[in-house]
């Protein structure tokens, strides 16, 4: 599950693609690199997140800035098709 990319489909962050970077206690811990860094991420309930079939290797997540990077990459390529 650890390195999923996820899209919210409730709460303030509704709309936007995540990775999972964690868990705990049956929630996943999400970051986006922005809004929520990864020194910081949001505990989110699995039936408030939608699964992609994208995985991320742990380099593309290992900071903000590579996060950000991979995840504007996968929302273009979504856009493309």
């Amino acid at each position: 599950m650890i390195g999923n990319v996820v899209f919210s489909k409730a709460g303030r962050d509704k709309g936007k693609f995540m990775v999972v970077v964690g868990l705990s206690d049956g929630n996943l811990l999400v970051a986006d690199g922005k809004e929520r860094p990864l020194d910081r991420p949001k505990l989110k309930n699995p039936k408030h997140l939608q699964k992609t079939n994208s995985i991320l290797e742990e380099k593309q997540y290992s900071t903000n800035k590579s996060l950000r990077k991979a995840l504007n990459a996968f929302v273009k390529q979504q856009e493309e098709d």
